[in-house]
């Protein structure tokens, strides 16, 4: 029975993910170098991270002296971001939200690792509301007929002016 309680919730947790945004894939360390090498951020400028998951990036941002804000929908991915960032919590903020629906704080720059069906709408958004000059680092996935300032190890570096 408990068995069956626990797969219920981690069901929910990682399966309702999916309605909002991508599901759960962990960043690969080669592409967060890439993604933080495209992005030339000074220390303490602000990044966010739309989908942080287990808080990978928040780390290694926060390690470079970077100020960064995650925005994690999944309640148990965002408790272990929690925990895995509690050293680095000076200069690393999470919020257990669904990043489409909040207002997104200044920043320098957003890191993303969204599916393709999520890009034009994010491109939008961006467009519309985010504060400007800003620059978007995506791995994977391109924006359709957007003009890619640069490319490294599968992460496309777009900028906003």
């Amino acid at each position: 029975m408990l068995l069956l309680i626990i797969f219920i919730i981690l069901a929910f947790c990682f399966g309702f993910v999916i309605l909002f945004g991508p599901p759960y894939l962990p960043t690969l360390r080669p592409q967060i170098e890439s993604a933080f090498e495209l992005l030339d951020l000074k220390p303490g400028q602000t990044i966010i991270e739309l989908g942080s998951g287990d808080g990978k990036v928040l780390i290694y941002a926060a390690k470079k002296g970077f100020k960064v804000i995650g925005y994690e929908l999944n309640p148990l991915l965002y408790f272990l971001s929690l925990i895995r960032t509690y050293k680095y919590r000076k200069d690393v903020k999470i919020h257990c939200a669904n990043f489409w629906q909040v207002d997104w704080p200044k920043s320098d720059a957003i890191f993303t690792f969204l599916l393709n069906r999520q890009m034009l709408k994010l491109d939008k958004r961006i467009n519309s509301n985010a504060h400007k000059p800003i620059k978007l680092a995506s791995f994977a996935f391109k924006i359709p007929g957007k003009k890619i300032h640069k490319e490294k190890n599968g992460v496309f570096l777009y900028e906003y002016k």
